[in-house]
């Protein structure tokens, strides 16, 4: 971490970290020196921090509120279960909530009503007063106490959006009636009715999407539905039906966790996938929360693994820059992932991955010796059925793959797809081509795509999955050629019946056209990988796309883009001229730090393929 100020690093602790050499000490030091870091950018009655860059859309005040907010929730975390408090974060956040909250002050945060922004705020700094409290919300004087609650009483009445939202209006009353404030029991009643309609099974949850469809699905299931349905009820504790309801979330984070906690790389790498990727290891503050409730279903020093892991990946891969601030971006600070609602202090969001500072240094989540992931020791492929992803992990590489045939954050009118959404792959190692298709005749990575007469490539902005199991999962799309004029929608072309069998590094995919088609070639391609890695990215990336059956080419296609782990992304892919339909056309597509051994495919007597993997295991597709 860069920066000069703040305390001095612990020393590695191989006896009881042998895998990452981070313990509960090195936790604590990041919140320390990440919080200090802050401090000179603050304004003079610490209500805001005013960090450098460009605001969101919500401006440049609301801005400062969201870093106020989301440090406090690391400094909640942090003072939780502390026994000193060295630095004085309590006296500092006591300071500004005092500020903030004033009617008078120059300084104070826009209302709830006013600043949409403001309502996400306002949960986070409700749980970071409910950790916190002995020494912060205790300490404050009876006015202060009243201001405090004056601002967060703005959540009643007050519109919040269906989604994920919904929590934070909950955790917000939540507090609010723990402290004897006044709460809408009422809304709170309908928003948890309208989130529990957004559980998929085995603990997933599609945001804003109560229809049964997996189509939203990103780091937010743990971010927020997970994490923030639990603190719901550790802010609720004693309230009729409390213990019963947790009892059901606790049930489904540790379903979740179960899938969620194989899509980090043995490097720590979270799998690159969604929107929001630059709160980074905020991704690990569900499988903390898995220990915090009881919800875990790892042993106490594999979770501590894979939290630890993600930590130390992106501290030590220059998250953090020269002034100890957290960046937009993923490695180091990279501006093209700051969407929209990003300001400079969203990034801060990460302050979800210290939840386990909650607990203390006897639990044995930090007391037992850490004990290396699935990833460490052997190759494994698993399912995550709710949303049709199969996950793939290989040892000698590190990497972790998810193979996509459920998640395609559609809506009920397609519009272009989302390359961080619509693709067949994605990977802990690799980010995707930032195009919506293979315009210019450049193939972008993991597509199923036609060429049509007039050199549209087709998309899949909606698809949906048929099954999955173990190692196979199938969906079907109908493939749609986006129309000249911007925001004219598409012109239907045939459906595609599509098939993945995974094992190892290697996807075999096959796709069987189901109509009649008039179309030049049909393309499938592979994971892109950057010819200039960017800092701290791996720079051993193989990345290969062979045809398995009859009339296949090969080919790569370079882009002069750039995502987060490099720029000039090449992608391989395999094409198959005139395409016809009824007729099964495969491909294996690979990402490794090596060229793997390839399966062979053969038509049994029906015609189906039939593949032959390495070692001799053969399944039919």
């Amino acid at each position: 971490m860069s920066g000069d100020a703040g305390p001095r690093s612990p020393a590695d602790d191989r006896r009881l970290s042998p895998c990452t050499g981070w313990t509960r000490r090195h936790l604590q030091h990041l919140a320390d020196r990440s919080l200090l870091a802050l401090r000179p950018w603050s304004t003079p009655g610490h209500a805001r921090f005013d960090l450098p860059g460009p605001p969101s859309d919500s401006g440049p005040i609301v801005g400062g509120l969201e870093t106020f907010a989301r440090s406090f929730l690391a400094a909640g975390f942090r003072l939780s279960a502390a026994e000193s408090d060295p630095h004085d974060h309590a006296g500092w956040y006591a300071r500004g909530l005092a500020t903030a909250t004033d009617p008078e002050s120059s300084e104070r945060w826009p209302s709830l009503a006013d600043a949409e922004q403001a309502r996400v705020e306002a949960a986070v700094i409700a749980i970071g007063l409910h950790e916190s409290r002995r020494w912060i919300w205790d300490n404050l004087t009876p006015r202060v106490q009243e201001q405090v609650v004056d601002w967060l009483a703005g959540s009643i009445g007050t519109w919040y959006p269906d989604s994920n939202w919904l929590w934070f209006h909950n955790v917000t009353q939540a507090f609010l009636r723990s402290v004897g404030g006044p709460y809408d029991q009422a809304k709170m009643e309908e928003n948890l009715e309208f989130l529990d309609n957004c559980h998929l099974a085995d603990g997933w949850y599609s945001d804003n999407r109560p229809d049964g469809r997996g189509g939203n699905i990103d780091w937010y299931a743990g971010w927020v539905m997970q994490q923030f349905s639990l603190w719901y009820c550790r802010l609720s504790a004693g309230e009729p039906g409390t213990a019963e309801r947790q009892a059901v979330y606790a049930e489904r984070l540790k379903a979740y966790l179960a899938g969620a906690g194989a899509l980090f790389g043995a490097d720590g790498a979270p799998l690159y996938q969604g929107r929001s990727l630059s709160y980074r290891y905020a991704a690990v503050g569900a499988l903390w929360t898995g220990a915090v409730f009881d919800a875990n279903p790892y042993s106490p020093g594999r979770l501590r693994r894979t939290c630890m892991g993600a930590i130390k990946y992106f501290v030590e891969r220059g998250a953090f820059d020269e002034d100890g601030l957290l960046s937009p971006g993923w490695l180091g600070r990279f501006e093209a992932m700051r969407e929209s609602y990003i300001s400079p202090g969203s990034p801060y969001w990460a302050s979800l991955g210290l939840t386990g500072l909650v607990l203390p240094e006897s639990h044995p989540v930090w007391a037992d010796v850490e004990q290396p992931a699935p990833i460490d020791l052997d190759d494994r492929v698993s399912a995550i059925r709710p949303i049709g992803w199969l996950v793939s992990g290989t040892a000698s590489d590190g990497i972790v793959r998810a193979i996509n045939h459920g998640v395609d954050y559609s809506g009920v009118v397609p519009v272009a797809e989302r390359p961080l959404y619509n693709r067949f792959g994605y990977s802990t190692a690799t980010a995707p081509v930032p195009l919506s298709d293979g315009s210019a005749g450049k193939a972008v990575d993991n597509q199923v795509a036609l060429i049509d007469q007039s050199g549209r490539w087709s998309q899949r902005p909606v698809f949906d999955l048929i099954s999955i199991d173990d190692h196979r999962a199938e969906s079907r799309h109908v493939a749609r050629f986006a129309r000249a004029e911007p925001g004219a929608g598409f012109d239907e072309g045939p459906e595609l019946r599509c098939i993945s069998l995974a094992r190892g590094s290697v996807e075999v995919r096959a796709v069987r056209i189901r109509s009649a088609v008039q179309a030049e070639a049909l393309v499938i391609s592979g994971f892109a990988v950057p010819r200039k890695p960017a800092p701290g990215a791996r720079t051993d990336l193989v990345s290969a796309v062979v045809p398995l059956t009859d009339g296949g080419s090969i080919g790569t296609a370079v882009h002069a883009v750039e995502t987060a782990f490099g720029a000039d992304l090449e992608v391989p892919w395999c094409r198959f001229d005139a395409p016809e339909p009824d007729r099964w056309y495969v491909a294996a597509v690979s990402l490794g730090d090596r060229a793997p051994i390839w399966p062979t495919v053969r038509p049994d007597s029906s015609g189906r393929p039939v593949v032959t993997w390495p070692g001799g295991v053969i399944e039919r597709i």
